[in-house]
């Protein structure tokens, strides 16, 4: 939608809203605390609201049924011209809700100004953010969605995919590659139930507010509020103008989110590398380097990466600017559109691009399974001597001396022998060396929540496609 502003010396004199003054606003304050320029954003939400509004007004008798038909019309028009770029936004006009009636009066006459009877751009702006967000929640968690179904496809092609999970980025014990990506199939699980609580925090209906003490006109909020498709309505006028919980609400998981898509990058960045080569980047996600011929750069992952600290500064930045603002309405509150709007710019295509690029990752298997084994088996051994009666820091001490002779020796535990074994506790037998393989050790973690490809099967037909 192509921004089109025009300026005119006169305009703000003949404002809709500045009967109350002599004088014009300076061009210079107008730019400054005008929000039109981001808010734009809002317009077929204001103009759903405003319909919403106009039917009540004529079900209660304060327009008659032609005057809100020709509301409706006008309004609607208004709408196809914003979205075509048809329409001629004004700086004076401060913000979209007084830029849409403004033309509305020009279209219609004395019905357009009846549009405001019965509320305040306090509550219609509260209106508006709460109905854009609640499409934009639901569309990210669509998007959620797309991305968990995208990790749930992978895992149930990689159940016996040995890799090495880490500690502390040192190679710990041996996981399945199903495993490891069924961990951020629960973060986003969790991500998408935080989005769901949000969005019904943010469907309720705070129109009939007014600026603050709501209005001596007789309105059917609940009409409204069911004409809208929103699950309440508000229970207080003050608490309804001031209120942006739902924001920080939507900023919260946002950041939660980022956090998680962070991580999630960050591990691919890891795994492409040629120090661990676990997998390889597609050459459609891939950037190259301006100097180095050979160079194969991970740019989206690092961006997605990098841009978490955005979605991060909005709910600080947000929770900032309400600390200290006084009951009711206060023109700080105009700081929450862009928060939300960048917020939203930075999730929603990070979700569809890692949605896509994880169907597109091509993983080495042998060269994750070679990482799986040797040292990492350790904490079977020790558990081998647990459950032959040993108490475990006994058996921690045991094993910790044999790795290290083993590290001496240049070997790994697979090239051990009984013998080996035998030298630091007679309680091993024969079979101990039996279990050491890494698909022996992933088979045999088979407690709920574990990695054992049977444990990892049950999980995946609780979740289904995602």
């Amino acid at each position: 939608m192509p921004r089109k502003f025009v300026k005119t010396k006169a305009r703000a004199a003949r404002s809709i809203i500045r009967g109350r003054f002599a004088k014009g606003r300076l061009p210079e304050v107008e730019a400054f605390t005008a929000s039109l320029p981001f808010d734009r954003r809002l317009y077929r939400h204001d103009i759903q609201g405003s319909t919403a509004h106009a039917k009540m007004l004529a079900k209660i008798g304060l327009l008659t049924r032609r005057e809100a038909d020709a509301i409706a019309r006008g309004l609607a028009r208004i709408g196809d011209d914003i979205g075509a770029g048809r329409f001629e936004f004004d700086i004076a006009d401060e913000d979209i809700h007084l830029a849409i009636e403004r033309r509305l009066i020009a279209l219609i006459g004395d019905a357009g100004r009846k549009l405001h009877t019965a509320r305040s751009r306090n509550d219609q702006v509260a209106l508006d953010l709460r109905l854009y967000l609640r499409d934009e929640i639901g569309a990210v968690i669509e998007l959620l969605s797309a991305l968990r179904r995208s990790l749930v496809s992978i895992a149930r092609r990689r159940v016996e995919t040995v890799m090495p999970g880490y500690t502390h980025l040192q190679r710990a014990q041996p996981v399945s590659l199903a495993h490891h990506v069924l961990a951020y199939v629960e973060m986003l699980g969790r991500d998408r139930e935080r989005f769901a609580q949000a969005l019904a925090r943010t469907a309720v209906m705070p129109l009939g507010a007014g600026a603050l003490a709501a209005t001596t006109l007789a309105i059917d909020r609940k009409f409204v509020a069911r004409e809208l498709g929103l699950r309440a309505v508000t229970a207080n006028s003050m608490d309804s103008v001031s209120d942006r919980d739902f924001v920080l609400d939507f900023l919260s998981a946002a950041a939660i989110l980022a956090v998680h898509l962070s991580r999630m990058s960050e591990e691919i960045i890891l795994w492409t590398t040629s120090e661990f080569a676990f997998a390889a980047l597609p050459d459609e996600f891939s950037t190259g380097s301006s100097m180095m011929p050979q160079k194969k750069n991970p740019d989206l992952l690092e961006l997605i990466r990098g841009k978490t600290g955005r979605v991060i500064g909005d709910l600080v930045a947000m929770l900032t600017t309400l600390k200290g603002l006084p009951l009711a309405y206060n023109s700080d509150l105009q700081e929450d559109k862009e928060r939300v709007f960048d917020a939203l710019d930075t999730i929603k295509p990070a979700l569809d691009l890692l949605a896509k690029f994880w169907r597109m990752l091509n993983f080495d298997e042998k060269r994750m399974k070679g990482a799986a084994g040797g040292y990492a088996l350790a904490t079977d051994l020790a558990e081998y001597l647990v459950a032959r009666g040993m108490p475990f820091r006994e058996a921690h001490e045991i094993v910790g001396a044999l790795v290290r002779e083993a590290i001496d020796a240049g070997k790994s535990l697979e090239q051990l022998t009984t013998e080996d074994l035998r030298r630091h506790s007679k309680s091993f037998g024969a079979d101990a060396i039996e279990i050491l393989t890494a698909e022996k050790s992933l088979a045999r973690r088979t407690v709920e929540g574990g990695p054992a490809p049977a444990t990892v099967r049950r999980r995946l037909r609780e979740i289904g496609r995602g």
